[in-house]
């Protein structure tokens, strides 16, 4: 039997004791590697999330500001409340939604893109109050639960292809995506990572994906220098050494998300279409992340259920409205949260580091958008690698007859191909629930997973259905 870590003594004995830290078998500095590394893979939504909002005129220093305290109150609520080494900030997809869907493709102002944004958040939390979400996470059968997370682990894989320039996108029909091209200074940037990331790993060194993550920053730093800055020209302030560390917040969005004009603007059907499908994609994203990353840190129980969900949820679900309300578009829970379990964070210990950093990073933007896309690209191949493992053994998950198969392939190909889990989830609960009807087993369909079916269907069909509201 493994060695229990050594509790913690002195000023440290009573976060263990409120955090359990020892009782998870882990330790302080083990946490607080683990939220140091949560916080440098997400960092870059910080500058990210602007940058897609500020193109449906939302000022850009503003939604910087928003951004990171948003992310610090999401993730502290998860690690006092919840003590879960959850993290969370402004959701990707859902941020394009507002700018692009929302704001340039309806014409809505941004103050009532975001207001869709609160309604969502409340709608969510409407069905967190009756006891939905949990209730429809729990119906899930365990092997399209592991299908899930394999498709999740396939996804952020994918997630760390793009970002590190290993993979593009073509624009050939015939070949979508190929190779990148491996002579160019940023994907030199991304190989170097990738190569002191493994090579750490392989030999066991506690924060291996930490280490690699700055090694390939300084890597990345080097190269810009030698190129004479031309590699990040497009991304002021990325790879550089910053002229200076501090930057004033400015917090100027923060209720912009009580204005509910979208329903006088696009008709009272359109805006519930709106709303319905932005809240499909937030509920679902959360429940593959929390089940994911609980499967990869242990605490998922054999019965697939997960102790103080609820308490997760909630968070999540507050944070889709307040994300809204702080004009940064919904918050959710985030799939790269596995990194710093993989580097071994088991408590709220390690997202209240997070959240820390987070809130740091309102007043130090310079030093936090040092770090570019390539040098977190590799931590993500190994975390997707860490949730695409169950699936080797999914035969031990119970019988896999040709429905739940199918599903679970179909779940694991769409999510990376479509860049989003949600569709990833929608196609894997269609294709069960139909083909278990088809196969004359419906009864192994509960009646939760029966009405997701029924409302992913609706979701697949919206631009079908766009054409009859007016």
């Amino acid at each position: 039997m493994a060695a229990r870590p050594a509790a913690a003594s002195g000023g440290f004995a009573s976060l263990d004791r409120y955090f359990g830290v020892t009782e998870r078998g882990s330790t302080i500095g083990t946490e607080v590697r683990g939220g140091i590394t949560t916080f440098l893979v997400m960092s870059y939504i910080i500058v990210v999330n602007a940058v897609i909002l500020s193109q449906a005129g939302v000022p850009f220093p503003a939604v910087v500001s928003a951004t990171a305290l948003m992310a610090a109150l999401f993730t502290g609520a998860m690690a006092l409340w919840a003590n879960y080494p959850y993290a969370g900030a402004a959701g990707l997809g859902i941020n394009a939604f507002v700018a692009f869907t929302l704001v340039k493709g309806a014409g809505l102002p941004w103050q009532a893109a975001m207001g869709v944004i609160f309604l969502e958040g409340i709608a969510i939390a409407i069905l967190m109050a009756v006891g939905l979400r949990r209730a429809l996470l729990e119906a899930v059968p365990l092997t399209l639960k592991v299908g899930i997370g394999a498709g999740i682990g396939a996804f952020i894989f994918a997630i760390g292809l793009f970002n590190g320039g290993l993979a593009v996108a073509t624009g050939s029909p015939s070949a979508p995506i190929g190779l990148g091209n491996f002579a160019t200074a940023p994907v030199i940037v991304t190989l170097a990572g990738l190569l002191i990331t493994v090579a750490l790993y392989a030999r066991g060194v506690k924060g291996s994906l930490l280490l690699g993550i700055i090694g390939a920053t300084v890597v990345a730093i080097a190269v810009n220098a030698a190129n004479g800055g031309a590699v990040y020209k497009a991304q002021p302030g990325v790879a550089v050494v910053p002229s200076s560390l501090l930057a004033a917040p400015d917090f100027s969005t923060i209720g912009a998300g009580l204005n509910f004009t979208v329903f006088q603007t696009i008709g009272f059907a359109a805006a519930l279409l709106a709303i319905f499908s932005v809240m499909l994609s937030d509920f679902f994203d959360t429940a593959g992340t929390v089940y994911s990353v609980a499967q990869e840190g242990g605490w998922l129980k054999k019965d697939g259920t997960i102790a103080r969900v609820d308490r997760v949820f909630w968070v999540d679900s507050l944070g889709a409205a307040f994300g809204g309300l702080f004009g940064t578009s919904s918050n959710t829970t985030y799939i790269e949260s596995g990194s710093g379990v993989a580097e071994g964070a088991r408590t709220g210990l390690a997202s209240l580091v997070t959240a820390f950093l987070f809130l740091l990073a309102i007043f130090l933007a310079p030093v936090v958008g040092v770090v570019p896309a390539h040098a977190t690209a590799p931590a993500l191949m190994l975390v997707g690698w860490f949730m695409f493992r169950p699936i080797l053994d999914l035969n031990k998950a119970g019988d896999i007859d040709f429905a739940t198969g199918f599903a679970v392939l179909l779940t694991v190909f769409v999510m990376p191909l479509t860049y989003s889990i949600t569709n990833g989830i929608g196609a894997g609960f269609v294709a069960y629930a139909v083909l278990k009807a088809l196969s004359g087993k419906s009864r192994d369909v509960s009646t939760a997973m029966w009405v997701a079916t029924v409302a992913f269907v609706i979701y697949f069909a919206e631009p079908w259905l766009k054409q009859f509201i007016k």
